[in-house]
Protein backbone atom coordinates (compact mmCIF):
# COMPACT_ATOMS: atom_id res chain seq x y z
CA UNK A 1 0.00 0.00 0.00
CA UNK A 2 1.16 3.45 -0.64
CA UNK A 3 1.71 6.40 1.77
CA UNK A 4 -1.78 7.78 0.41
CA UNK A 5 -4.15 5.22 1.57
CA UNK A 6 -2.37 5.31 4.77
CA UNK A 7 -2.60 8.80 5.01
CA UNK A 8 -6.19 8.30 3.82
CA UNK A 9 -6.67 5.72 6.46
CA UNK A 10 -5.69 7.73 9.40
CA UNK A 11 -8.08 10.57 8.22
CA UNK A 12 -10.71 8.07 8.24
CA UNK A 13 -10.28 6.75 11.43
CA UNK A 14 -9.20 10.40 12.83
CA UNK A 15 -13.18 11.66 11.94
CA UNK A 16 -14.80 8.47 12.90
CA UNK A 17 -13.55 8.96 16.42
CA UNK A 18 -14.39 12.63 16.42
CA UNK A 19 -17.61 11.59 15.68
CA UNK A 20 -17.86 9.08 18.27
CA UNK A 21 -17.31 12.00 20.63
CA UNK A 22 -19.49 14.86 18.68
CA UNK A 23 -22.77 12.60 19.11
CA UNK A 24 -22.81 11.89 22.46
CA UNK A 25 -22.14 15.54 23.06
CA UNK A 26 -24.93 16.80 21.10
CA UNK A 27 -27.20 13.85 22.71
CA UNK A 28 -26.62 14.99 26.11
CA UNK A 29 -27.89 18.34 25.40
CA UNK A 30 -31.16 16.77 23.39
CA UNK A 31 -31.83 13.99 26.25
CA UNK A 32 -30.03 16.40 28.90
CA UNK A 33 -32.51 14.97 32.33
CA UNK A 34 -31.52 11.33 30.74
CA UNK A 35 -27.75 11.81 31.17
CA UNK A 36 -28.58 13.11 34.97
CA UNK A 37 -30.48 10.17 35.85
CA UNK A 38 -27.84 7.61 34.31
CA UNK A 39 -25.23 9.69 36.25
CA UNK A 40 -27.42 9.49 39.72
CA UNK A 41 -27.71 5.86 38.86
CA UNK A 42 -23.87 5.48 38.87
CA UNK A 43 -23.94 7.37 42.49
CA UNK A 44 -21.85 10.38 40.73
CA UNK A 45 -22.33 13.53 42.56
CA UNK A 46 -22.63 17.05 41.10
CA UNK A 47 -24.47 15.43 38.04
CA UNK A 48 -25.04 19.01 36.00
CA UNK A 49 -21.64 20.61 36.24
CA UNK A 50 -20.16 17.37 35.61
CA UNK A 51 -22.13 16.76 32.72
CA UNK A 52 -22.00 20.51 31.34
CA UNK A 53 -18.26 19.65 31.35
CA UNK A 54 -18.72 16.08 29.48
CA UNK A 55 -20.76 17.89 27.06
CA UNK A 56 -18.10 20.34 26.61
CA UNK A 57 -15.73 17.80 26.24
CA UNK A 58 -17.18 15.73 23.53
CA UNK A 59 -17.79 18.33 21.46
CA UNK A 60 -14.90 20.19 21.36
CA UNK A 61 -12.65 17.24 21.39
CA UNK A 62 -14.70 15.86 18.66
CA UNK A 63 -14.48 18.64 15.97
CA UNK A 64 -11.01 19.22 17.08
CA UNK A 65 -10.09 15.51 15.79
CA UNK A 66 -12.73 16.09 12.75
CA UNK A 67 -11.30 18.94 11.42
CA UNK A 68 -7.28 17.75 12.29
CA UNK A 69 -6.53 20.62 14.59
CA UNK A 70 -4.78 20.30 17.69
CA UNK A 71 -4.92 16.84 17.02
CA UNK A 72 -2.46 15.37 19.56
CA UNK A 73 -4.04 17.26 22.23
CA UNK A 74 -7.54 16.23 21.82
CA UNK A 75 -6.79 12.64 21.44
CA UNK A 76 -5.02 12.85 25.08
CA UNK A 77 -7.57 14.77 26.47
CA UNK A 78 -9.79 12.25 24.72
CA UNK A 79 -8.07 9.44 26.24
CA UNK A 80 -8.15 11.15 30.25
CA UNK A 81 -12.27 11.03 28.95
CA UNK A 82 -12.88 7.79 28.47
CA UNK A 83 -10.43 6.59 31.60
CA UNK A 84 -13.22 8.93 34.01
CA UNK A 85 -16.18 8.06 32.03
CA UNK A 86 -14.75 3.97 32.59
CA UNK A 87 -14.36 4.12 36.06
CA UNK A 88 -17.24 6.15 37.23
CA UNK A 89 -19.88 5.32 34.91
CA UNK A 90 -18.98 1.67 33.73
CA UNK A 91 -18.77 0.63 36.70
CA UNK A 92 -19.11 -3.41 36.45
CA UNK A 93 -17.80 -4.58 39.70
CA UNK A 94 -20.55 -2.54 41.16
CA UNK A 95 -23.40 -4.41 39.28
CA UNK A 96 -24.62 -8.17 38.59
CA UNK A 97 -26.43 -9.96 35.83
CA UNK A 98 -27.35 -8.08 33.00
CA UNK A 99 -26.30 -4.67 33.29
CA UNK A 100 -22.41 -5.91 34.82
CA UNK A 101 -22.22 -7.48 31.61
CA UNK A 102 -23.15 -4.62 29.72
CA UNK A 103 -20.90 -2.49 31.26
CA UNK A 104 -18.18 -4.75 31.37
CA UNK A 105 -18.98 -4.54 27.37
CA UNK A 106 -18.76 -0.52 27.29
CA UNK A 107 -15.67 -0.86 29.65
CA UNK A 108 -13.78 -3.24 27.17
CA UNK A 109 -14.81 -1.21 24.06
CA UNK A 110 -13.72 1.88 25.72
CA UNK A 111 -10.53 0.63 26.17
CA UNK A 112 -10.08 -0.68 22.17
CA UNK A 113 -11.30 3.23 21.77
CA UNK A 114 -8.47 4.54 23.81
CA UNK A 115 -6.16 2.47 22.01
CA UNK A 116 -7.17 4.20 18.71
CA UNK A 117 -6.54 7.62 20.32
CA UNK A 118 -3.32 6.79 21.53
CA UNK A 119 -2.37 5.48 18.31
CA UNK A 120 -3.92 8.62 16.84
CA UNK A 121 -1.81 11.03 18.87
CA UNK A 122 1.34 9.03 18.32
CA UNK A 123 1.29 9.41 14.41
CA UNK A 124 -0.13 12.91 14.44
CA UNK A 125 2.85 15.82 13.99
CA UNK A 126 3.60 18.17 16.71
CA UNK A 127 1.72 21.22 14.82
CA UNK A 128 -1.69 19.97 15.21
Amino acid sequence: MNAQTHLTAITIGRILLGVYFLLPGIMKIVDWDRHVALMQHHDIGYTAPLLLIATGANILLGVLLMVNQQVRLAAYGCVAYIVVINFSLHDFWNFEGIEGAHELQNFVKNLGILAGLLVLAGYSPNRR
